[in-house]
């Protein structure tokens, strides 16, 4: 989930004080020096990769944590202050909130929905639920389901109202951070905006969309979305690091602390932001889990192991994200699931998520064999690309 768009480099001087003092508490352990954070098989080849992680932590990131997987076996990289548990969980790293990845988990689910016959692409969300999304210019007889699922409805995202902004992306959110928040909450409070623009007319990310989709796949089921990406994808694939949390506010152990900039203020303070009611992201964004088991989730979505051909194919057909228009190379949006164009011309599928405190992101080749997952405990600095770069360019 994409809910903070801003940068303050203005933290990144006062950080290293934050984290100083978290440390004389006995909460963090430092990463190793520069340069020799990584371990596991084919260290040396992703040398790379660990200093861009550096080079992320000198910017201003606290903490980053990574794990590559290639034909060479497991890597991990660490750097700067990621609050990681000491002995042998360093090499598993720790849990951290995963933002709008879990977009995709959820769009899996609803690809399945269909595989099985229980719903269709081009169903609109009037005939799933009726009577929600209607007024204001809002009309679900003329949204689909992939329309919510590539972010071509138009409706507007509930994160961007300025009441809700300024509830949760400021310094009120230390007041209103144990919050429970409804999907329908969440949609009715898009729908008092008018659409962004006609439904399958252009592109905009909309965590208001899939708040809708899993709605959708409770009303198909029967049963909470989470209940539906336990049964189907977690257990499954024995991702036993990820987890659904609902309304619980703290992060399952070994899992380290989240820091946020909630103030544009010159010098504004860092904030522990680790705790929060994860029912303001919901299906847009509440999900936890570690970087072993995305790698393990968007290889195995990839290689076809979660979906039938057709399904997979519909997933990766993409969209500009510019007009929205369909598209067939470069950067482009499909079925929750993006593909990425790196500095070097190759492409890599899977998404990226961001939630007060953290930063998160897993990406993989088109066969699905070489992955990289990373977490930064900080999200007002780091550029992922640069490490996207550093792994699948060299």
């Amino acid at each position: 989930m994409r809910l903070r768009t801003v940068r303050y480099a203005s933290a990144v001087t006062l950080v290293a004080a934050v984290l100083a003092g978290t440390a004389q508490a006995g909460t963090a352990v430092a990463a190793p020096a520069p340069g020799s954070g990584g371990t596991g098989p084919g260290g040396p080849g992703h040398r790379a990769t660990q200093r861009a992680l550096d080079d992320l932590v000198e910017e201003g990131v606290p903490g980053a944590v990574a794990q590559v997987r290639d034909r060479r076996g497991a890597w991990y990289g660490v750097a700067g202050t990621a609050d990681l548990t000491t002995g042998r969980e360093r090499r598993a790293p720790d849990r951290f909130r995963v933002g709008s990845l879990t977009k995709t988990f959820v769009a899996t689910v609803v690809l399945q929905l269909e595989a099985e016959g229980r719903i269709g692409l081009d169903d609109t969300v009037e005939s799933l639920l009726p009577g929600v999304v209607r007024g204001n210019g809002n009309d679900g007889r003329a949204v689909t389901v992939r329309q919510l699922l590539n972010h071509t409805s138009g409706l507007f995202s509930y994160t961007a109202d300025p009441e809700f902004r300024d509830r949760i992306f400021t310094e009120k959110f230390l007041v209103h951070r144990y919050e429970t928040w409804t999907p329908r909450q969440l949609a009715d409070l898009a729908l008092t905006h008018r659409p962004d623009f006609a439904p399958g007319t252009g592109w905009k990310y909309s965590n208001t969309n899939y708040v809708l989709a899993g709605m959708i796949v409770e009303k198909v089921t029967g049963r909470p979305y989470a209940d539906e990406v336990e049964r189907r994808i977690l257990r499954p694939l024995g991702l036993r690091a990820t987890s659904l949390p609902g309304t619980a506010v703290r992060l399952p152990m070994p899992s380290g602390r989240a820091y946020a900039v909630l103030s544009a203020d010159p010098v504004p303070k860092v904030e522990d932001v680790t705790e929060l009611n994860p029912s303001v992201a919901g299906a847009a964004g509440e999900m936890i889990s570690n970087t072993a088991d995305l790698n393990t989730f968007v290889s195995a979505l990839l290689r076809g192991e979660l979906l039938p051909a057709r399904q997979l194919a519909e997933m990766r057909e993409t969209v500009s994200v510019t007009d929205g228009k369909p598209n067939t190379s470069g950067p482009g949006y499909g079925l929750g699931l993006m593909r990425l164009e790196l500095s070097c011309g190759k492409e890599v599928w899977g998404h990226d998520g961001e939630i007060h405190g953290s930063q998160s992101s897993a990406v993989t080749t088109e066969d699905g064999r070489h992955a990289l997952a990373l977490n930064f405990n900080g999200d007002w600095a780091g550029d992922i690309q640069k490490v996207n770069d550093a792994e699948f360019c060299g």
